[in-house]
């Protein structure tokens, strides 16, 4: 498995370094380096990585602002001359954090740890098909495969489960199950509409068309949508 990655800082001589150390790791694929923080966001516009090496003090944005800016946010390990931003880079949730002048043995260290993770999320998506979870309705506990869901339709404090077969309602709110799908299956388009990925027939403006069921996608879920779209080559 190759890692896609990008390096953000505002020296040529830390691009530079970490350029020579990326190509000594065999499955670290770098595709680009940036000096301005706000190229960099317009290039995760149009492209998709696995991790960022990212600097946090920069002229005219600071890593952190740039991490906001991102919709569809990668792997991070932070590399930075100060140790006083480890706090807050942990709280979000940054794979690790090193300090500047960076030794090499250090960095092929959380290289490895962010290799595992994105590996162990890998594997959780290659599992078989036969997963399910069971969902309460009125009268029993039903099984419900993942792969027959074709959407799911917020109805107030109740949830509808349209699938290949059957409609089944459940008392039940859409965040939770929202957390119990796979993230890499389904996807949020609407405040009342999850859709699984692999059902979507076309799209046409902000239209989702599953079979005979037209979903709305509304504007806070909009360019997540596209953005995941695009990653995955879809259109």
């Amino acid at each position: 498995m190759k890692i896609k990655c990008i390096v953000v800082d505002d020296e040529p001589i830390a691009l530079q370094l970490l350029e020579n150390y990326i190509k000594k790791i065999p499955y670290l694929d770098l595709r680009s380096l940036f000096l301005k923080p706000l190229d960099c966001v317009e290039y995760l516009k149009e492209n998709c990585i696995d991790l960022i090496f990212l600097d946090i003090q920069m002229e005219d944005l600071n890593g952190f602002e740039m991490l906001e800016l991102i919709s569809h946010k990668p792997s991070v390990i932070i590399t930075s001359g100060y140790d006083k931003y480890a706090l807050r880079g942990y709280e979000l949730n940054v794979d690790d954090y090193l300090l500047k002048p960076i030794l090499f043995d250090r960095l092929v260290k959380a290289v490895d740890k962010v290799y595992n993770k994105l590996l162990n999320q890998f594997n959780l998506k290659s599992v078989d098909k036969q997963d399910y979870f069971f969902i309460k309705t009125e009268l029993k506990l039903q099984k419900v495969f993942y792969d027959d869901i074709l959407f799911i339709e917020g109805m107030g404090d109740y949830i509808k489960i349209v699938t290949k077969n059957e409609k089944i309602l459940t008392l039940q709110h859409m965040k939770v199950l929202e957390e119990l799908l796979p993230s890499n299956c389904f996807l949020r388009v609407h405040k009342s509409y999850i859709v699984a990925i692999d059902k979507i027939y076309n799209v046409e403006k902000n239209v989702i068309n599953i079979g005979s069921y037209k979903i709305p996608i509304s504007e806070t879920y909009k360019k997540q949508f596209f953005d995941v779209l695009e990653c995955r080559k879809l259109f």
